[in-house]
């Protein structure tokens, strides 16, 4: 399968083109937050994992604070959002 050049549209309308770019530029947006989220999440479970429950507790917040950007920004759901909090409360807190 032919590979996609990087910031080529296969759309020539002026349109298309301009979508394209719009797009290009979300995804960085995009990726630059779920990234945000999965290493929260990866450091609240690291501090579980090593027993440091207070340190997992004070960084509680943080890990929050980003689930719901990439909530309201629409990289995940709402109900996703929801279990990955919740799951992270009930291990911190245990």
């Amino acid at each position: 399968m032919a590979e996609k050049k990087k910031g080529k549209a296969n759309n020539r309308k002026r349109s298309g083109v301009k979508a394209v770019r719009s797009s290009a530029r979300k995804r960085v947006f995009n990726l630059r937050r779920a990234k945000a989220v999965k290493s929260a999440t990866k450091e609240m479970h690291a501090l579980i994992a090593g027993k440091d429950m207070a340190g997992a507790v004070k960084l509680l917040p943080d890990a929050y604070q980003t689930i719901d950007k990439a909530v309201k920004r629409g990289i995940l759901k709402k109900n996703t959002a929801a279990r990955m909090k919740s799951g992270l409360a009930k291990k911190a807190v245990a």
